[in-house]
C-alpha cells in the first residue's frame, strides 16, 4: 500500500492536488479518501475544522465565487448563529448544488476584499434573512469591534436599494449602538426598548462616591438604575464574583438602583421586563407602562417583515435583471 503524501494530510485537495501527489483517480476511489464535493477530497483520518470546510468550498466553486453574509462575518471572530450552509455569492448565473453550501447569484456583485465580499456589504446580506433581534446583536458586534461603520453601511445601502438587505440594513441602524460590549448586552437593551421601556445609555460612567465611578451596561440615569448583564464568568472566576460584590455594594451605597441579568433571565424575556419597569417605577419613572404588541413581536421576527414586502421595495432602483 502507498504511503499517502503528506501534503495531502492536513486539509482538503482537489482531484488535481492528489494528481501531481501521485495519487490516482482509482485510489481516491478507496477507502483511505472522502470525496467532499466534486473533485474535492480528504484523508479518512482527516478531521476537519470549520475553516477547512470553507476551503474545501472554494475548491470546489469558481474563483469568481465570493464568502457573503454571515459565514464572511463569523470570519472575524462573531461566534454566533449556524455554521451551514457556508454562504457565496457569484456573479452570473452560475448553478451548483453543493451539500452544505449556498451560493447567492447576482447581476452585479457588491464590492469585495481578500476575505469574500466587504463586512458591510456581507451584513446587507445577513440582515435579508436575519431576525430583528440578531441583526441588532450582530451589527452591534460589528461597529464595536471596527469592522465597519454605520456610514459604510448606509452608503452600500443606498448605491444598490434593490439589493437582499439594503432596506433591511437600513432601518436596522437607528437600533445599533457602537458602545455595546457583548452580543448578549446587544440582546438585552432591544429587549428593554422594543416593549415600549425608555432607551438606556450603553455602557457611561455612573458616579457611586468621591472621585469614584462604575460603568454600567445600561444606565437609566433620571431613574437611578442600572441594568447589569453577568456573563457565566461573573460566577465562575472567584476574583470576578468578588469584584462584583465590591461593586454592587457601591451602587447601594450610593442608593443607586440595579437589576442583574442572567442569561437565563433572557430567556424569559417578558418577566425581565416586567423587573426593570417595576424598579425604574421605585426611581420615580412614570411613562408608559411595557407593552407586548406589534412591536414587541416584530423584535423575534425577520428584519424584511419589519420593512414591508420586498416587491414594494425593488422596484425603485432595480438594474434591469438584477438578482441577489
Amino acid at each position: 500500500m502507498h504511503t499517502i503524501p503528506s501534503q495531502l494530510q492536513h486539509g482538503p485537495f482537489t482531484r488535481a492536488d492528489a494528481a501531481r501527489a501521485g495519487v490516482t483517480s482509482r485510489m481516491l476511489q478507496g477507502r483511505r479518501f472522502v470525496r467532499l464535493h466534486h473533485c474535492v477530497w480528504r484523508v479518512t483520518s482527516y478531521n476537519m475544522t470549520e475553516d477547512d470546510w470553507i476551503t474545501a468550498a472554494r475548491l470546489a466553486l469558481p474563483p469568481a465565487a465570493h464568502l457573503t453574509g454571515l459565514t464572511r462575518l463569523q470570519q472575524l471572530g462573531l461566534d454566533f448563529g449556524p455554521r451551514r450552509p457556508i454562504r457565496f455569492v457569484v456573479q452570473g448565473d452560475l448553478h451548483l448544488d453543493l451539500d452544505g453550501v449556498f451560493l447567492h447569484r447576482t447581476r452585479q456583485l457588491a464590492p469585495t476584499d481578500e476575505v469574500g465580499v466587504t463586512v458591510a456589504a456581507a451584513y446587507l446580506s445577513y440582515c435579508a434573512h436575519a431576525r430583528v433581534i440578531d441583526a441588532i446583536k450582530v451589527g452591534d458586534w460589528l461597529l464595536h469591534g471596527g469592522h465597519t461603520t454605520v456610514d459604510e453601511i448606509h452608503a452600500l445601502a443606498l448605491s444598490g436599494l434593490w439589493r437582499h438587505g439594503a432596506d433591511e440594513a437600513l432601518w436596522i441602524l437607528e437600533h445599533l449602538d457602537v458602545r455595546s460590549r457583548s452580543l448578549m448586552e446587544s440582546e438585552l437593551r432591544p429587549i428593554l426598548t422594543f416593549a415600549g421601556l425608555p432607551k438606556p445609555e450603553v455602557n457611561v460612567a455612573v458616579p457611586v462616591g468621591e472621585d469614584i465611578t462604575l460603568i454600567g451596561d445600561l444606565v437609566y440615569r433620571a431613574w437611578l438604575t442600572v441594568v447589569e448583564y453577568e456573563g457565566s464568568h461573573h460566577q465562575e472566576d472567584r476574583l470576578q464574583y468578588n469584584a462584583d460584590l465590591d461593586r454592587y455594594a457601591l451602587f447601594r451605597s450610593a442608593d443607586q438602583q440595579y437589576v442583574q441579568v442572567t442569561k437565563e433571565r433572557i430567556a424569559r424575556p417578558k418577566i425581565l421586563v416586567g423587573e426593570v419597569y417595576r424598579t425604574l417605577l421605585k426611581g420615580g419613572y412614570d411613562g408608559p407602562p411595557p407593552t407586548f404588541e406589534t412591536q414587541w413581536q416584530l423584535l423575534f421576527r425577520s428584519v424584511s417583515v419589519a420593512v414591508g414586502p420586498r416587491r414594494d421595495r425593488i422596484r425603485r432602483s432595480a438594474p434591469r435583471g438584477a438578482v441577489s
